[in-house]
């Protein structure tokens, strides 16, 4: 019970750092640099934005729990390397965006972490199939945060 409890504890946590990171560069910038932005029809109010990447770490934390608490019947290798991938892209993707004011370089971030969500997704389906499902929420947001991107980045 104590290993599960420090697995979904660690796995939540890890989750949880990629954003903040993320809001290191993001945080300072929304009141200044990004209000200025002439922004796309469908951008939500800045109040929406911590609410849901709060519930998509989460989700992302147990989703990686339950991966690393699943009995070994093949290797989790890849799976541990997507997923680590996309949380490095995910927080890079802020450092990128908001911190260096770099809307097309954040494109191209956005383009490879959708890419590493999907092999995550992947290969978590192959070890157990309810994480794999856990991250589809991730996705669609990442979709819909690309499409801001790309937006924000043509109008600007």
């Amino acid at each position: 019970m104590i290993k599960k409890f420090v697995v979904f504890a660690g796995s939540i946590a890890g989750s949880f750092a990629a954003g903040v990171i993320g809001s290191l560069a993001t945080t300072p910038n929304i009141p200044t640099w990004y209000a200025a932005l002439v922004k796309p029809a469908l951008n939500p109010p800045n109040w929406v934005f911590g609410p849901v990447w709060s519930t998509l770490y989460l989700l992302m934390g147990i989703a990686l729990a339950l991966i690393i608490l699943e009995p070994a019947k093949q290797s989790k290798k890849k799976a541990y390397s997507w997923f680590g991938l996309q949380l490095l892209l995910n927080a890079a993707w802020s450092l990128v965006f908001f911190g260096l004011h770099a809307p097309w370089f954040g494109v191209a971030i956005i383009l490879a972490l959708i890419v590493s969500i999907v092999m995550t997704i992947i290969e978590f389906y192959k070890i157990k199939r309810v994480s794999a499902w856990l991250l589809a929420p991730y996705l669609g947001w990442v979709c819909f945060a690309t499409y801001l991107t790309v937006a924000i980045a043509l109008l600007n």
